[in-house]
């Protein structure tokens, strides 16, 4: 699945149109490689999302098969990480 469908379908971001933008300028990185919106996401990826004060890190636990999933179920597909600061 393409990160930015990935990301808008388990609720991360509103719309993958926000996704494919944050993609483009080089906010989001899979493994900490920058990922363009078509990189495919696979179980176990870890996405980091860099906004300008902070950053948010996840890890990919399954790949949604339907559009959209319901916000109660987001979490059977991600992981949010909280990472020390100092690493």
């Amino acid at each position: 699945m393409r990160v930015d469908k990935f990301l808008s379908s388990v609720n991360i971001l509103k719309r993958r149109s926000i996704a494919q933008d944050m993609c483009d300028n080089g906010v989001v990185k899979i493994n900490g490689n920058v990922a363009k919106s078509s990189k495919e996401v696979r179980v176990g990826d870890r996405i980091s999302l860099h906004y300008l004060e902070y950053t948010k890190h996840y890890e990919v636990l399954a790949l949604p098969t339907t559009k959209t999933i319901p916000k109660s179920k987001s979490s059977e597909y991600f992981k949010e990480m909280f990472l020390n600061p100092s690493s």
